[in-house]
């Protein structure tokens, strides 16, 4: 489900820049993970893998790490590494505060 709406949310925002392309797609989805990437020709891209995974005896749920890209309008480079899991969203990148 979660694959879905950021499909959704990166064709969305796609469609919105008429002189953006898609130049990369690829997606692998089973019933235990999955697995995509998508890249823009403005630079941005968005790569994610998910697993399913028992977080204890009575939770199973979907581990998922992956790096987002995006451009500003300077032209500079923004890149944000993720991890999703049963310790919540944790999110590195240069142009983030470190605690």
């Amino acid at each position: 489900m979660k694959f879905i709406i950021v499909l959704a949310v990166l064709f969305a925002v796609a469609l919105a820049r008429p002189d953006v392309e898609t130049v990369r797609q690829h997606s692998f989805v089973q019933p235990d993970g999955f697995k995509f990437g998508v890249e823009t020709s403005d630079g941005s891209k968005h790569d994610a893998e998910g697993q399913l995974k028992a977080f204890d005896k009575d939770h199973v749920g979907i581990a998922v790490h992956g790096s987002y890209q995006f451009v500003d309008k300077d032209g500079h480079a923004y890149v944000v590494n993720y991890v999703a899991d049963e310790n919540g969203y944790h999110a590195q990148g240069d142009h983030l505060p470190h605690a």
